[in-house]
């Protein structure tokens, strides 16, 4: 993974972690656009299945706050990239 991916914060770290940063070992996907947009997402462990078809992350900040989702798909043409394809509820 590039530098500049490996100096962002990763989803779901709590807010007062002191290196909320991606950790050696595991693997991640830069979220893009959408209220997510620049979180490092952690898929160590995710099947390939998983990688393709992306994933409907919980988050506050979206369209429909909190218990909303944010989807993320994977760029066809980086897929170390995940695009937003919208919120729902």
């Amino acid at each position: 993974m590039d530098d500049a991916l490996m100096r962002g914060r990763v989803y779901g770290a709590d807010h007062d972690d002191p290196d909320p940063g991606p950790r050696p070992g595991r693997r991640y996907r830069e979220l893009v656009a959408g209220p997510l947009d620049g979180l490092l997402l952690d898929v160590t462990g995710w099947s390939d299945e998983q990688l393709r078809t992306g994933a409907a992350l919980p988050t506050e900040i979206g369209a429909h706050g909190p218990g909303g989702r944010a989807h993320y798909a994977p760029r066809p043409a980086d897929p170390r990239r995940w695009d937003w394809a919208g919120d729902t509820p």
